[in-house]
C-alpha cells in the first residue's frame, strides 16, 4: 500500500509499505477513505524529531470502511463505515471505564512512562503505524471505532477522530458559564472548532486570537470577536484590549490551542532547533527535558484569564524544564486543565450536532482536499501557513 512516512526533519515521503494485517483477535483492518493532516503532525515534522524513526507512518485522523475483523471484535463486520479515534484504548480497564481512554491501562506505553498508545505518533506513544495510508490496522477494535451511517460525505464524521472531541473537551474543561466569555488563543483547526463548540454550548462572547489573516477571517465570519496579535506592540496590550471588553476582569476562561510552537519564545525555539539537529540519543533527552516548549501562549493565557477563571490546554506541550509562574497561578486562583482528548468519552455528546443543519460547520471546515501523493507539499504548506491552509484532508 501507499503511505506517508517520516524520513527526517521537514522530510515526509509517500512510499510503498507492506499492507497491514490482523495480528491480534481484537484487531480490525480498514480501508481509509479520508484522513486528516493535524497540527500535532507538524510537531513531528519540525520539533519532536528526536523521538521519530525513519519510515514511521504518520497520521491519526481516519474514516474508512472495515475490510476485516479479528475473532474478538463482535460489533464490527466487513463493509461497516467507521471513524477511528486517534488514541488506542481497550474500553474495559479502570481508566477507560472512568472516562479516560487516553490513560488506558491496557495500551499505556509504560516503557516511556506515557499514556495510551496513539496512531502515527512518536515512540513515546508506541510508534503505532498511522492513518495517512491506504489501509490501517486498528488494535482494540472491539472498542475504538465509531460506526457512522453510509451516505453523507466523509467530512460530516471524519472530525470525530480528533478535531471535534479535542475542541469539545477543551471547551468542557474550560467550564464557561452560560452566557459567559472565553478567549481562544490560536485559530488553527482545534482553536477554530473550539470557538464553534463554545458558541454552540452557550458562551455569550468568544474572543479569538491569531496572526494568520485567513484564520482570523474564518472565525470572524462565524461571530467570533477576533484579535490579530500583529496589531499589538506587546502581549500586554492584547491582554488589556480583551479585558476592556470584559469589565476589566478578563474572560471567564481561556483555551490555549497553540502549544509547543508558540511565537514569541526565541530562546526556546533555538533549543527546539538544536535538539532536532542532534543525533537522536543526544537530541531526545534535550527535547524532553530542557526547554523544548515555547510557552508564550500559556503565559498570555495566565495573564489574560480573570481571577478564579479556568485555563484549558489543548495545545501539545512536550518539555519538563520550563518555569511556570506558580505564584500568579496560585494568587489568581486559576484552575488549569489539560490532556489528550478522551474521544469516546465525548463522541455520543457530539454526534447529535452532526445533523443536516450542520451547526458546527463541519461540511465546509476543510480548506484543502488532496490526494495522498500530494502529502509532502501539504505538510510544507500547512507548516508555513500558506494558501489559507487551516484543515487539509487527504483521499488515499
Amino acid at each position: 500500500m501507499r503511505a506517508v512516512t517520516w524520513q527526517g526533519k521537514r522530510d515526509v515521503r509517500v512510499e510503498t509499505v507492506p499492507d497491514p494485517r490482523i495480528e491480534e483477535p481484537t484487531d480490525a483492518v480498514i480501508r481509509v477513505t479520508s484522513t486528516g493532516l493535524c497540527g500535532s503532525d507538524l510537531h513531528l515534522y519540525e520539533v519532536l524529531t528526536p523521538f521519530m524513526t525513519p519510515g514511521d507512518i504518520l497520521g491519526h485522523e481516519p474514516i474508512g470502511i472495515v475490510e476485516e475483523v479479528g475473532a474478538a471484535v463482535p460489533d464490527l463486520q466487513a463493509g461497516d463505515r467507521v471513524v477511528v479515534p486517534f488514541q488506542i484504548a481497550c474500553g474495559n480497564c479502570w481508566m477507560c471505564l472512568t472516562g479516560l481512554p487516553t490513560q488506558c491501562e491496557t495500551t499505556q506505553v509504560t516503557s516511556e512512562h506515557m499514556g495510551a498508545a496513539l496512531f502515527g505518533y512518536t515512540r513515546l506513544y508506541g510508534a503505532v503505524p498511522g492513518a495517512q495510508a491506504e489501509y490501517l490496522r486498528v488494535p482494540q477494535a472491539q472498542y475504538g471505532p465509531i460506526k457512522v451511517p453510509e451516505g453523507p460525505a466523509d467530512d460530516r464524521f471524519l472530525y470525530l477522530s480528533d478535531v471535534l472531541p479535542t475542541a469539545w473537551q477543551a471547551v468542557k474543561y474550560a467550564d464557561v458559564p452560560q452566557g459567559g466569555s472565553i478567549a481562544v488563543l490560536g485559530l488553527g483547526p482545534i482553536g477554530d472548532m473550539a470557538c464553534r463548540v463554545a458558541q454552540a454550548l452557550g458562551a455569550g462572547r468568544v474572543f479569538g486570537v491569531d496572526l494568520v489573516t485567513e484564520r482570523l477571517r474564518r472565525a470572524r465570519d462565524r461571530g467570533v470577536e477576533t484579535y490579530d496579535i500583529r496589531s499589538f506592540d506587546h502581549e500586554k496590550e492584547l491582554v488589556e484590549a480583551i479585558r476592556d471588553q470584559t469589565d476589566g476582569r478578563g474572560p471567564d476562561a481561556v483555551i490555549d490551542a497553540v502549544g509547543t510552537e508558540a511565537h514569541g519564545s526565541a530562546a526556546a525555539k533555538l533549543a527546539q532547533q538544536a535538539s532536532a539537529m542532534l543525533p537522536r540519543k543526544l537530541g531526545a533527552p534535550l527535547a524532553e527535558r530542557f526547554s523544548v516548549d515555547r510557552l508564550a501562549a500559556l503565559y498570555t493565557a495566565i495573564d489574560l484569564v480573570r481571577r478564579g477563571g479556568t485555563i484549558s490546554l489543548s495545545g501539545v506541550y512536550g518539555g519538563m524544564a520550563d518555569p511556570l509562574p506558580l505564584l500568579t497561578l496560585f494568587d489568581k486562583q486559576i484552575q488549569l486543565r489539560m490532556g489528550q482528548a478522551n474521544v469516546r468519552r465525548w463522541s455520543d455528546e457530539i454526534i447529535p450536532y452532526l445533523t443536516d443543519e450542520d451547526p458546527l460547520g463541519v461540511d465546509d471546515f476543510a480548506t484543502h482536499r488532496i490526494s495522498l501523493s500530494e502529502a509532502p507539499d501539504a505538510y510544507r504548506m500547512f507548516q508555513q501557513k500558506k494558501d489559507g491552509a487551516v484543515k487539509v484532508l487527504m483521499q488515499p
